[in-house]
């Protein structure tokens, strides 16, 4: 890229998190990136909870831009923040990720080598995190991958494309179509099976750290098997073989424990 500090348009979307929205604002307000290089978008999914307020009166050294939509889901919520945004680089992140004071400097640093990189950010444990026994274990899970990555034994590809911290090129997005609004859930999945077969390379960025602030209830975590099996049908009704292969070949690391404790709990006798 030519100029040493293009704009970036970081697009949140949240749905009733003002306190962790507050939290992950406060953290893009001491970046090292210069604030006048960026642009926050934030889009809330129909949110009850005094997030409106809260971002329309809300002070920042940077241009933020608040957008509200009837509840969709986050893929719907990203395609409008994407719609909006006037950066050519797009950095997602999800509102219960506080990001360090490098985060976008280290997305940029990448990007500046090349443009058309996906940069694969880690979301680490906060230091001062709480976690539940299940979430601390998808948590320890995903940070297996990320020192893999690290030292070299993992290539990064669109296995770890999670949009809690990654970044790419509007034009790329938009080229690959955007998130299918269909899924409520594993949204990243399947546009990263899109941007997969543009042929687009995958780097990940140790230094870009965003410290996720997880907070899932067991029932919820219990339901995650549920809407992957969802998405499978759909991939399966619309024939896209190559697409459920390269879910399953790609992406059968993901929520192992869940997937066992559901199969185990209704395979019980009655």
């Amino acid at each position: 890229m030519k100029d040493q500090f293009p704009t970036v348009s970081v697009v949140i979307p949240t749905y009733n998190r003002c306190d962790r929205l507050q939290r992950v604002l406060t953290a893009l307000g001491k970046q090292t990136y210069p604030h006048s290089s960026f642009e926050v978008v934030i889009v809330s999914d129909g949110s009850t909870d005094g997030t409106v307020a809260f971002c329309q009166h809300a002070q920042t050294s940077f241009h933020l831009h608040f957008i509200q939509q009837a509840n969709a889901g986050p893929a719907a919520a990203r395609n409008r923040g994407i719609a909006a945004a006037r950066g050519p680089i797009i950095l997602f992140l999800d509102d219960d990720v506080v990001p360090a004071p490098n985060l976008i400097a280290e997305h940029m640093r990448l990007h500046n080598e090349r443009e058309q990189w996906v940069v694969l950010g880690p979301m680490l444990t906060p230091p001062d995190a709480r976690l539940s026994p299940w979430v601390a274990w998808e948590q320890a899970m995903l940070e297996k991958q990320y020192r893999a990555m690290t030292s070299g034994i993992w290539p990064a590809t669109a296995r770890q494309f999670y949009t809690g911290n990654t970044s790419l090129a509007r034009q790329l997005v938009l080229a690959a179509g955007g998130f299918d609004e269909r899924f409520r859930r594993a949204e990243d999945i399947e546009l990263a099976y899109r941007l997969n077969k543009l042929g687009v390379e995958f780097v990940f960025a140790p230094q870009a750290v965003g410290y996720h602030y997880a907070d899932r209830s067991f029932t919820s975590w219990l339901a995650t098997p549920y809407a992957y099996g969802r998405n499978d049908i759909i991939f399966g009704r619309e024939q896209q073989v190559d697409l459920l292969g390269f879910v399953r070949r790609e992406f059968a690391q993901r929520n192992q424990l869940t997937r066992w404790l559901v199969w185990v709990l209704l395979d019980r006798p009655r």
